[in-house]
This record gives structure tokens, sequence and C-alpha cells, in this order.
């Protein structure tokens, strides 16, 4: 099974994802979510498999820089627009193998895919 590594090539949880699943010998493939996604494709996707709650970063530099209307729209169906308009707001990395996605660099993720 290959698997498709979303995130930034300078996150330190993205290069560390990727390290792990390299070594377990895992075939990877890694897009910048900046630079290289297609985030009107894949977004609604993620946000149907995870959950906003799961794919919102509210952690990030981004995120404390929002207006109080634009995290509102994190609590709606306007979330979709808000992380493809700021793409680093999307929590990292998310990880496409087969019909699964997964958010995040847990433990249990990493358990589940190495």
């Amino acid at each position: 099974m290959s698997l498709t590594l979303y995130g930034l090539k300078n996150c330190d949880t993205c290069k560390k994802a990727l390290k792990s699943l390299e070594a377990a010998g895992k075939q990877v493939s890694f897009v910048d979510i900046r630079a290289e996604a297609d985030l009107a494709a894949k977004v609604p996707g993620w946000l149907d498999a995870a959950g906003a709650k799961a794919l919102v970063n509210n952690r990030s530099t981004t995120w404390r820089g929002l207006s109080d209307d634009d995290k509102a729209k994190a609590e709606t169906v306007e979330v979709s627009g808000l992380l493809i308009a700021y793409p680093t707001l999307i929590k990292r990395p998310v990880i496409e193998a087969g019909g699964s996605v997964y958010v995040g660099w847990t433990k249990a993720v990493e358990g589940e895919l190495t």
C-alpha cells in the first residue's frame, strides 16, 4: 500500500512521520500542502473522513492571527474555505493510506501505519 503524506517541508512532525514510515519500509509520497496540494479537491474529503475538530490546528500561529469571525467559521460548514485559504491551519501531517485518512502523528497513527 502506498501512502501520501501531506505536510510542510519544514515541519518537524512531518519529517518525523516521513522518516518513521520510510524506516518501516513504506512507500511514501510527500506533498507540500502550500505549494503542491490541490486543497479544493482534498479538504472536503478530509473533513468527511476526519472531521473539522481533528483537521483544524487551533494551536497554530495562523489560528492565533485569525479574526474572531474567521475562527467562528471553524465551527460551521465554511471551515472548508478557511482551510483552503489558510493551508497552515491544517493539522499536520495528513496521511492518505488506501481509503483511510489519518491526521496528526500520534502513537496510535504510528502504530497503525508502521
